[in-house]
């Protein structure tokens, strides 16, 4: 009986060291954290009376952060960093035409170089650092900008592959610095009341989600030499799978409290369409010796993901940036008492909505909406609205780029925290694993270390 029990444990042990030999580094084990590291779910970084900003990468969206950020209260441009020396001169143009003081005169410029950037850092030590530059700099940058002591406020998404974004967490960890994800769809008017409805129950349990990035961008491939089509047409023919997840997903998975104590992502599937859009419309308006029609295009014109949540709910995710079709993020969430769904803006409540239908069969669109908006839209929208007018996005990047000023100024904890940023942007690498083994099931890293449990939800911001 002995050497039988002895036998089983042998089998069993040998069973299980193997299982650990073929577990994909990527996920690691819930025990990897550094034990001078601390969990930044729900954590406040100290008070900042003035924030001290820093910009890397100001062509386009970067710029727009810069000019509004340089316009709010108790702040300060501190430095502005480009390759391009144009855009260095431009941006501070800009931010003289904003300031109404002279708190921004001395704004460093670096430019010239593809490492400058470095040499800002370790000269300027600014408190915060917003980062839009092409998507394989976004982790060296962020991670460094914490490692010299600053926040890092990276545009989407926040790294490329999932060991980025697991050295991205361990970074914010060891240096107790936020890293958050410039996801700014969040902070749109709609997504904002969604949330706010989803809080109040009005669906009641939420069952699924539909999230989309549908946006027909074949015109970025005239930005040849500079711009966002001159780096981002070399992924569309490089990497398959769903490659920019994160406008649509960031606020269904708000909605869904994933990765803060109700819930969090399990496991997604991921199918593409063929490859034909590019390359016809690179032959179409190209010379065939141009260097567009030199590549070979692997991404699918579509690509759809269905993500699995620990709770058994699903979200299929959606991304195009080729077809010819109008723009959605299709923003759709069901619920056991009714259906939130975008583009159009649209809402169906079992029992109807009193006064405008009768019952789910009917949607409240269009002008009807109005009667929602006066009950359900947000209070930070509500707040910030006016002041965001005139930034970008319809107004939703000023509301983001205010509220991180505002929660840095008065030691409170970021809307979206560093996990979040990095589960949303996994579905990219995760969806080329399995679109290369013809949509084969791909586990979800947990980037929180199972502290996701013990965070509290999102609350309805005020």
């Amino acid at each position: 009986m002995k050497n039988l029990n002895r036998r089983n444990f042998l089998k069993k042990t040998s069973l299980s060291a193997a299982a650990v030999s073929i577990t994909p580094g990527y996920l690691r084990a819930n025990s990897d954290r550094p034990f001078q590291s601390k969990y930044m779910g729900g954590y406040a970084a100290p008070k900042l009376e003035n924030v001290r900003a820093a910009f890397i990468g100001v062509g386009a969206r970067g710029g727009d952060h810069l000019k509004f950020l340089a316009a709010l209260p108790n702040t300060e441009v501190v430095a502005i960093c480009d390759v391009y020396q144009d855009l260095v001169k431009q941006k501070v143009g800009w931010v003289r035409e904003v300031s109404t003081s002279d708190r921004h005169k001395n704004i460093k410029q670096y430019s010239g170089d593809e490492e400058v950037w470095k040499q800002m850092l370790s000269e300027v030590k600014p408190d915060a650092v917003f980062i839009a530059t092409n998507w394989k700099n976004h982790a060296p940058m962020a991670i460094e900008s914490m490692n010299q002591g600053a926040h890092a406020f990276v545009e989407v998404p926040i790294a490329v592959t999932i060991e980025e974004m697991w050295a991205i967490v361990d970074a914010s960890e060891r240096t107790q610095k936020h890293c958050m994800m410039l996801e700014n769809v969040n902070y749109s008017r709609d997504e904002l009341m969604f949330l706010n409805m989803c809080r109040q129950g009005v669906v009641g349990e939420i069952l699924h989600g539909e999230a989309a990035y549908i946006h027909e961008l074949r015109w970025q491939m005239e930005e040849q030499e500079r711009g966002t089509g001159s780096w981002r047409t070399h992924h569309y023919a490089n990497r398959n799978g769903n490659l920019y997840p994160t406008h649509g997903l960031g606020p269904v998975a708000q909605y869904m409290n994933l990765a803060r104590s109700e819930d969090t992502f399990k496991s997604l599937v991921s199918f593409s369409t063929p490859s034909l859009g590019r390359a016809a419309y690179a032959q179409k308006n190209y010379a065939k010796d141009h260097k567009w029609n030199q590549l070979d295009f692997q991404g699918g014109d579509l690509n759809t993901s269905i993500i699995k949540t620990n709770l058994g709910r699903t979200i299929m995710v959606q991304w195009d940036e080729t077809s010819p079709r109008p723009y959605s993020r299709l923003n759709l969430l069901q619920g056991t008492k009714g259906t939130l769904a975008g583009y159009p803006t649209r809402v169906a409540l079992e029992g109807g909505v009193e006064g405008i239908t009768k019952d789910h069969h009917s949607w409240v669109q269009g002008e009807q909406l109005q009667v929602l908006y006066e009950k359900y839209d947000h209070p930070l929208y509500t707040r910030l609205n006016k002041a965001a007018k005139g930034s970008g996005h319809g107004g939703m990047d000023g509301i983001m780029v205010y509220r991180i000023v505002e929660c840095l100024q008065k030691g409170l904890p970021l809307d979206q925290n560093v996990y979040e940023g990095c589960f949303w942007s996994s579905v990219a690498p995760l969806s080329e694993r399995s679109v290369a083994n013809d949509g084969k099931p791909q586990k979800f890293p947990d980037f929180t270390r199972g502290n996701w449990k013990t965070t509290a939800p999102l609350a309805i911001i005020s």
